[in-house]
């Protein structure tokens, strides 16, 4: 049982590291935004993992979903307006 849950552990440290350096590397904007809201889904189910369901709900809607959408829709009406001034 401890070697599935370390592996699980593993799985989930690797995907944040990765999801992380994506979002840290990324030319697009738009990449590198949705590669933050995954790294919040890996976070939140590392507390899932850790026990601590209350943290995990948070982190899952403010850290995964919430900001996430928040940075697209900046990111909408920006990309509007400087289309607009270059025409």
């Amino acid at each position: 049982m401890n070697s599935a849950v370390f592996s699980f552990n593993t799985i989930i440290i690797v995907g944040i590291l990765v999801t992380a350096c994506i979002a840290i590397f990324s030319k697009k904007l738009l990449t590198a935004i949705i590669a933050l809201g995954v790294t919040g889904g890996f976070v939140a189910l590392e507390f899932l993992v850790l026990q601590a369901p209350d943290v995990a709900i948070a982190e899952a809607a403010v850290g995964a979903v919430l900001t996430t959408a928040i940075f697209i829709i900046a990111l909408k009406k920006t990309t509007k307006k400087e289309d607009e001034k270059n025409e």
